[in-house]
Parts: C-alpha cells; sequence; structure tokens
C-alpha cells in the first residue's frame, strides 16, 4: 500500500498537467489532472458539485484530450511578423553594438589607426569625435525645419556615449554617515567632478532646447525655400541672400508675413539668443580655465608692442579710449582681418599678464611700464576682445583658443569645450536663418508701402484706409530695434566720441562682459553663414 503511494507520488510529480477549460454546456470551470503511470493513462478529478463520475472519465483515452492553444497560433497573431520584428530589433542592436566599438576603438587608440602609439591625446581625439559628430549630424543648416526623426534618434544616442565618459570623472567629497548605534561619521564619498556635475546637465537642456526650437517650425508655411535656379528663386534673391549663394532663397507672401507669425519668428530668435548666451558662457569659462601651452608663450614677441604695432598699441595706451571709435578705425572687412585682429590682441593679453606676474625686473619678460598702467591695457585689451565676439559671434577659433584645445590633457574640460562649443555655432546658424526669413519679410512690407503710395498718386505718406500695412511695419521696425539692442548700447558706449568721464568706471573681467551680453545681432551686410 505504501509502496503503491510512493510511487503515485512519484509519477504525478514528474507528469503532472492541470488544465482549466470552459465547458460549453454547463459554463463552468471544472479542473483535471493527467497522471500517467507504468504507461497507463487516467484521470482524477477535483470534487465539485457538478463534476462527472470518475468511471467515464476513466475510460476516455488520452487522445480525447483538446490540444493545448500556443499563444504564438491564437487567431490574429503572425508568428512570421513577430520573428521579422524581433530579427529586426536584433540587427538594429548589433549595428549600434558595432557603432559603439568603432567609436571608442577610435578613441583608445587616439585616431591612430596603425596602433603604433603616435595618436593624438584621449581629451584631444573626445573633443575630436564630438565635433566631427555634429557636422555630420547638423551639417550646413540651409532651413528652418525640423531635423529628420532618424538623425535626431542618432544624434542623442551617439553624443550620449560620448558623454558617458563624465559620469566616471569622480572627485571625493565630505559625506554624512550615521551607523546602527547612532554615530554620525564623517567619510569620504566619490561624486562627479564639480565643473561636470554643474555644466553637462545645463548644456544637455541647451542642446534639448535648439532641437526644439527647429521642430517648432513644422506646420509654418507662410515662408518657404525655392530654387535659386528657378524663376521663382531669382525673383527672390536679395543683397543678402546673394552673398550666401548656397543657399537656398526665402519666399514669403507679398505683404509680408503675417503678426502672428512675426512674433513666433521674434520669440524663437530671443530664445536662441539665450542659448548663444549662456553655451559662449560655459565656453569661455572652460578656455579661461584651460592652461597656455608653453609653445605658444615661446611663439610671443617679448613686449606688447611688437604684437600689437605701432598704430594698434598707440590706440590703445593713449590717456582717453572708446572701444566703439577703436574698432571703427580698424579694417573688419574681411574675416581674415579680424580674425588676425583677435590673434594680435589675445597675445598682447597673454604678454602683459605674464609681465605682471614676473617680479624679476632683469628678465626679459620684465615689465617697464607701472603695474596700474599694465592692468589698464590689459582691461581695454579684453573689452575689445569681447566686443569683437559679440559683433563677430561666427569668427573661428583664434591661435590661442586652437593652442590650448591641441595641448589640453584634461578630458572633462575637453567635453565641455567641444560641447558647449557646437552648441553655441549650432544657435548661431538658426539664428542667421531666422534672421534670413526676417530681413526678406522686411522687404516684402516695404515694397508693398511702396507699391501703395505709388498708387495712391505717389504721396510720401499712406493715407488713413490702410492703417494696418503701416502699422504692421512700425510693429516690425519697434520689434527689430527691440531685438537689435547691441553690448554697445549695454555698456553705454556711443559710436560717437564724448568727453571722458572723470570718474573711473568699474572694471569688469572678460567673463563677466560675456555674461552681461545683451544681443547678439550681427550687421546685416555681412556674412553669416
Amino acid at each position: 500500500m505504501v509502496a503503491a503511494l510512493e510511487r503515485g507520488l512519484s509519477a504525478s510529480k514528474s507528469f503532472n498537467f492541470k488544465r482549466m477549460y470552459d465547458s460549453p454546456s454547463t459554463k463552468q470551470q471544472q479542473s483535471q489532472t493527467l497522471v500517467l503511470e507504468n504507461g497507463d493513462s487516467h484521470f482524477v478529478e477535483s470534487n465539485t458539485p457538478e463534476s462527472q463520475n470518475s468511471d467515464s472519465l476513466a475510460e476516455s483515452p488520452v487522445e480525447s484530450i483538446p490540444p493545448m492553444i500556443s499563444p504564438l497560433t491564437r487567431p490574429g497573431k503572425r508568428p512570421d511578423i513577430d520573428n521579422k520584428q524581433r530579427n529586426l530589433n536584433n540587427d538594429i542592436s548589433i549595428a549600434d553594438t558595432d557603432m559603439m566599438k568603432d567609436r571608442f576603438a577610435k578613441l583608445l587608440l587616439g585616431e591612430d589607426m596603425s596602433g603604433g602609439g603616435k595618436g593624438v591625446s584621449s581629451a584631444l581625439a573626445l573633443s575630436n569625435a564630438i565635433t566631427n559628430l555634429a557636422a555630420s549630424i547638423f551639417g550646413e543648416q540651409t532651413k528652418l525645419q525640423p531635423m529628420p526623426q532618424d538623425r535626431q534618434a542618432r544624434w542623442k544616442k551617439e553624443i550620449d556615449w560620448l558623454l558617458s565618459v563624465t559620469d566616471h570623472i569622480v572627485e571625493f567629497v565630505p559625506s554624512q554617515q550615521t551607523s546602527k548605534d547612532g554615530v554620525c561619521t564623517e567619510i569620504m564619498v566619490t561624486r562627479q567632478r564639480g565643473d561636470l556635475l554643474m555644466n553637462i546637465p545645463a548644456l544637455r537642456k541647451l542642446d534639448t532646447m535648439l532641437i526644439d526650437t527647429l521642430d517648432n517650425f513644422k506646420g509654418h508655411n507662410e515662408f518657404y525655400y525655392v530654387s535659386r535656379d528657378s524663376e521663382e528663386g531669382k525673383q527672390a534673391s536679395n543683397a543678402r541672400s546673394n552673398d550666401k549663394w548656397w543657399f537656398p532663397p526665402v519666399k514669403v507672401p507679398p505683404g509680408g508675413l503675417s503678426d502672428p507669425a512675426r512674433r513666433m519668428l521674434y520669440f524663437q530668435k530671443d530664445s536662441v539668443t539665450q542659448v548663444q548666451k549662456a553655451a559662449m558662457a560655459i565656453n569661455a569659462q572652460v578656455l579661461s580655465e584651460m592652461a597656455i601651452p608653453e609653445s605658444y608663450i615661446d611663439s610671443l614677441p617679448k613686449n606688447g608692442r611688437a604684437s600689437l604695432g605701432d598704430s594698434i598699441y598707440k590706440s590703445i595706451t593713449e590717456e582717453w579710449f572708446d572701444p566703439a571709435q577703436f574698432l571703427s578705425m580698424m579694417d573688419l572687412s574681411t574675416e581674415h582681418k579680424v580674425l588676425d585682429l583677435k590673434n594680435k590682441i589675445e597675445a598682447s593679453v597673454v604678454i602683459w599678464k605674464r609681465k605682471l606676474h614676473v617680479k624679476d625686473s632683469k628678465s626679459s619678460w620684465g615689465s617697464a611700464v607701472s603695474l596700474e598702467k599694465r592692468e589698464l591695457f590689459e582691461e581695454r585689451a579684453e573689452t575689445i576682445l569681447v566686443f569683437l565676439k559679440q559683433k563677430f559671434p561666427g569668427l573661428p577659433q583664434s591661435s590661442l583658443d586652437i593652442s590650448k584645445i591641441q595641448f589640453n590633457k584634461d578630458i572633462g574640460q575637453a567635453v565641455l569645450e567641444s560641447y558647449s562649443r557646437i552648441l553655441e555655432s549650432l544657435a548661431y546658424t538658426v539664428m542667421s536663418r531666422i534672421e534670413d526669413v526676417l530681413y526678406t519679410d522686411s522687404l516684402a512690407l516695404k515694397q508693398a508701402l511702396l507699391a501703395e503710395e505709388t498708387s495712391d498718386g505717389g504721396r510720401t505718406e499712406t493715407d488713413s484706409e490702410s492703417p494696418g500695412s503701416s502699422n504692421s511695419g512700425e510693429e516690425t521696425e519697434k520689434l527689430d530695434r527691440q531685438h537689435s539692442k547691441t553690448l554697445f548700447d549695454f555698456m553705454g558706449w556711443s559710436d560717437k566720441p564724448t568727453t571722458p568721464p572723470s570718474v573711473t568706471p568699474k572694471k569688469l573681467s572678460y567673463l563677466e562682459k560675456l555674461e552681461n551680453f545683451n544681443g547678439f545681432r550681427s550687421p546685416k551686410d555681412r556674412n553669416l553663414s
């Protein structure tokens, strides 16, 4: 009896299947157990009020049990489609893994694919990787339109890969730990480095704002782009678009944009301006913290006069100095001349700073001018650099910036500098495209007003029957003046020479002036590509 019971228990543990099903006649659930023992099969039924008798169940063969329906074979399911989707996801995952391996292999090799150890530093390799990724994703943003979804997904995915390095750059900070017996102990724990902890989330937010700005132009059909070679494109060409012959001309309605569309453009321009200001401030801060390479210092002349030239040096060192008048005297007609002036002024600032810190008067870096005047000259030179960066935001990097980036060894600073630089460049490009549309809109308004004046008999003023166009033009000029406020206006400098103030103004550092920017409107007659 005991042996038979043990055999039954062992068999039921090995082959015990429970199945719940609905009877079409009774619509009630029944629980049955199929037990296989010694090659024979029989059913064991749980006691329920409406169960059938055990004799009829024992006589039923095993083959009469309905087969269980697999989830893959249910009606409405397509196993072949599921398999294809699963294979596609696997292929995408494999492709992403291979791409990640390729990216980080180049970083580890320092872009030296021969493996001979002649590659660049890890910081420079990571900086180049971020720059090249942005160039391949954004390229030439020739139109105000949303980015394709595949490009957006690729940008977010690959920039996350490159920024993941900063998650492992940590520093020790004190922390309080309380034990089980209530004793509070101060210990040192690791945390992401301070500059990365503060700036990486900020840059990610700026990145998202720029992408959202482009997405906001989805569905706007009041302005559109035409081919330059078409008849409509030739008619839409203007002085601004002719300078950028590789960009498609912008076309607006004959009477200009509607008021909501114009306000939307100005709002987006203001938002992009704030992004550019923030990215520029972060970039300037990081570059100022980078060490100046010795190779750059060795290439400098021994005094500021030799670096600047006699005429520029005399203008900066005069008793009365006006930065607006100084820039008006300089030849800034081409980008090369502007960059050359910036390189000279940056070199003189480095020379003067080194002379301030050299105590040995017999040294070749010693200063023959008093420290007060040296600080004044340095402040004036930095002010000119701020004005140049504000007036020409799309200017290429100077020799000092390139040298700092090339010889920088700090990976965290390399990531911050490159990420902020590409966001600043993208913000400038988007703002330039918005200005293209606004400039075309202003031309359309002027042409509409001129046509109306001609139709009214050549009168110089429009009559009161068309207040809409006049109000629209006045609103455009008002908004334009409001959003075109430059650093000259903010700092209180005018274009006309004034008498020197009797009280010396408070000196602001280079970074403080960058943070106090109030606008980045560039000249309309300059190439803003």
